[in-house]
């Protein structure tokens, strides 16, 4: 095994009805209609898989209003993935679309960092607005893990195995970690929600959902200065991404190849 991965996006499900004051604070064109796509992300490097966060399934759609394709164990099956085969499972964050889908992978090690942990079950969860994109059963999921004996904490930047590290970055939720990846383009950073749109962090302007801004601010830095290049940057929920790197299969842009440089 070489320590170059392969690097995949699967979008599973979107939310269109929304607009640009739910994604950039202080904006001018606050109400023009923005959409936001839900992503995982699969590493492959031969016969092994490392899943970047397990998305939420039909239940949690419903209750919250978004629109789901398929859940993400289906779409990683429509790729020729089966849960059993994902060995890791890297955890950016305990929100709701980034860990709703924990049981679905039992026999995985799951990657988290210590905050997420802390911040998830603490004082500030009395707070209705920090608690809302949290789901108490996802976090009880995760917890079940760490019993079980298949949870990993980082506090910082780790090395999960060759080619894959995470990174502390924080601001919109207390232990958010970014993905750094080497491929065969160079280092590909999945930044998750430390910024949900290359406008973020291209060009500074902070998403409405955070917990310490002088960190969200700060991780617009960081993730560029861990990626070879802001073409190296993946964004969390950006629909552009889909327009940017090639489908796995003609016509359908729901699977698509990170390691290989934007299109256009």
């Amino acid at each position: 095994m070489t320590d170059e991965w392969e690097v995949f996006a699967l979008k599973y499900a979107d939310h269109n009805i929304r607009d640009r004051r739910e994604s950039f604070l202080f904006d001018d064109n606050h109400d023009a209609p923005w959409p936001l796509d839900y992503f995982v992300w699969l590493l492959k490097n031969n016969d092994k898989y490392i899943l970047v966060d397990t998305g939420f399934d039909r239940s949690e759609s419903e209750l919250r209003g978004r629109t789901i394709y398929q859940e993400p164990a289906a779409k990683l099956a429509q790729f020729g993935v089966k849960p059993d085969m994902i060995e890791d499972v890297i955890i950016t964050h305990m929100h709701y679309d980034h860990a709703g889908c924990v049981t679905d992978f039992m026999h995985a090690t799951f990657h988290l960092q210590e905050f997420e942990m802390q911040y998830a079950t603490g004082p500030c969860m009395c707070h209705g607005v920090l608690k809302k994109p949290f789901t108490v059963s996802h976090v009880c999921a995760l917890i079940k893990q760490l019993y079980d004996g298949r949870l990993r904490f980082y506090n910082g930047s780790a090395q999960i195995t060759p080619g894959v590290e995470v990174h502390l970055i924080g601001g919109h939720s207390r232990g958010l970690q970014c993905v750094r990846v080497k491929t065969k383009r160079g280092w590909v950073v999945l930044a998750s929600d430390a910024s949900h749109y290359y406008e973020n962090f291209l060009n500074s302007t902070p998403f409405p959902i955070v917990v310490d801004l002088e960190n969200m601010l700060q991780g617009f830095k960081t993730i560029q200065h861990l990626a070879d290049s802001t073409d190296h940057i993946i964004p969390g929920h950006d629909p552009a991404v889909r327009t940017l790197y090639p489908p796995v299969t003609g016509g359908d842009d729901s699977i698509l190849r990170l390691d290989v440089p934007p299109q256009n």
